[in-house]
């Protein structure tokens, strides 16, 4: 297993993904609207079909990907989220949006773990995600189960670059006492189970360091 961001246990989350965090996304998304990678993410929902559409999505923090699906057309979406922080911030920005009653939050709820705890969605998101997670051949099966149509996931780059500040950062974490960790995976090998599981790539993007990966139903 290499080293991108995943904690041994689930309280890290709260630790690396905090409210001051929260309060700063939420910020940023009423000033400035999608960051570009989520941009990609959302550009390939469309190209799926967001109308009528179900999504979940798998650590979606204050929800800003799932507000631009609704206002597209999804007609519902989930949320999964171990981090708590995020939430006071996310139902915020639903209320504002007056989306609330089309979203559920899921709280502390491991996928991974226990893919049953969610219904299916025709589209399952992955941000910024598969790389906070050591385990990605079973984070990313369990999202494929989940998706009925397609599933788009974000990585960084693959590289012994990255692997290299994973390690550093890794060991700054252990230092200061925080259980969170990073962790870089393979993309060819994130590909695959996806393939494994009958979801072919379709779409391939990069925005910055983020490199994103849609994949339909075969």
């Amino acid at each position: 297993m290499d080293e991108c961001c995943a904690p041994h246990e689930p309280e890290g989350f709260d630790r690396e993904f905090d409210a001051r965090l929260a309060r700063r996304l939420a910020r940023q998304y009423r000033r400035d609207g999608l960051t570009a990678s989520a941009r990609l993410i959302l550009e390939f929902a469309e190209t799926v079909g967001l109308e009528g559409a179900s999504l979940l999505e798998i650590g979606g923090g204050i929800g800003d990907i799932q507000l631009e699906a609704l206002r597209q057309g999804a007609v519902r979406s989930t949320n999964v989220e171990l981090s708590s922080a995020y939430e006071p911030e996310a139902l915020r920005l639903l209320d504002e949006s007056g989306l609330r009653a089309r979203v559920t939050r899921v709280l502390g709820v491991d996928l991974a773990r226990t893919p049953d705890a969610v219904e299916p969605a025709d589209i399952v998101v992955l941000h910024r995600v598969v790389c906070c997670y050591p385990d990605f051949d079973r984070l990313l099966s369990a999202a494929a189960g989940r998706g009925r149509r397609a599933v788009v996931f974000s990585h960084p780059p693959d590289g012994p670059l990255t692997r290299l500040s994973a390690r550093a950062l890794n060991a700054v974490y252990s230092l200061t006492g925080n259980p969170y960790r990073s962790f870089a995976h393979s993309s060819d090998a994130m590909v695959a189970v996806l393939r494994r599981h009958g979801l072919e790539p379709r779409y391939r993007r990069r925005s910055g360091p983020w490199h994103v990966v849609g994949a339909v139903r075969a």
